[in-house]
């Protein structure tokens, strides 16, 4: 098969990354996905930077034999702990990670705090840290742990009055004056993004990485050359490892939301 016939290899922790597959389909709509989401081992949030290192090696290795042609690691957490050495190890893969998009935020110049929504794992890694301290001279920025919220979104829940109560008293605990922006530091948050606007309302902005990291996937893969000379809309395959089917049905419903 020609390189550039290859599928592009997704790999999240669960359901979350498929809001960054959302914005590569409108950038790469003709190319070939293949979506690895690990919903077994999920959450990846509360877990040791070892155990999530291994099991992103496990899954990046998983697509590598389904013949992909580059990946993107769609999980702020994966992102984290494994991909600098991804790169080491696989120095000429095309190969993206996601990081809260903080800078987008700051450059909005808004008055008030920024938040970042994010998973208590995401938070307290180095990457993380290195990114709050290049912007903390340009904004009020507070981190905002969310440990269950995962889990909602990996069970189908994105509305109701259970979710609203969780999003309400986390915003309320943290919101100290206006709010700024908040940004999704975790590929999951963007499918309750409607559920937010309605605690926020809508003139605050909310921000998440996924259009700008298939972008960047894109550039790198046109790099390679390894682009899909084709008009014709591409295929999705989507595998998830607790080879539940209401994870494989809502996984194909997020992408047509």
């Amino acid at each position: 098969m020609d390189n550039k016939n290859r599928p592009i290899g997704f790999f999240d922790s669960g359901v979350g990354g498929l809001s960054v597959l959302r914005e590569a389909l409108k950038v790469m709509p003709n190319e070939d996905y293949i979506y690895f989401g690990d919903s077994k081992n999920a959450p990846y949030g509360m877990k040791s930077a070892k155990e999530v290192r291994d099991l992103t090696f496990k899954a990046v290795e998983f697509l590598l034999n389904k013949g992909v042609k580059g990946i993107a690691i769609a999980c702020n957490t994966a992102t984290s702990a494994a991909v600098a050495e991804l790169r080491t190890v696989y120095p000429d893969l095309p190969l993206v990670g996601i990081e809260p998009a903080l800078k987008p935020a700051v450059e909005l110049n808004n008055e008030g705090d920024i938040l970042i929504m994010a998973t208590a794992m995401t938070l307290k890694e180095e990457k993380f840290k290195r990114l709050m301290e290049r912007y903390k001279e340009r904004a009020s920025i507070i981190p905002v742990p969310c440990p269950g919220l995962v889990e909602f979104i990996e069970e189908g829940k994105f509305q109701g009055e259970e979710i609203e109560d969780y999003l309400l008293n986390k915003i309320n605990t943290y919101k100290k004056g206006k709010i700024a922006a908040i940004v999704l530091g975790c590929t999951h948050y963007p499918f309750i993004k409607k559920t937010l606007v309605k605690i926020v309302g809508e003139d605050v902005d909310i921000i998440d990485g996924g259009l700008g990291t298939a972008k960047e996937l894109k550039r790198r893969l046109n790099e390679k050359g390894l682009l899909k000379n084709s008009n014709n809309s591409g295929s999705i395959e989507i595998v998830n490892s607790s080879n539940k089917k209401e994870i494989i049905d809502l996984s194909y419903s997020l992408l047509l939301d």
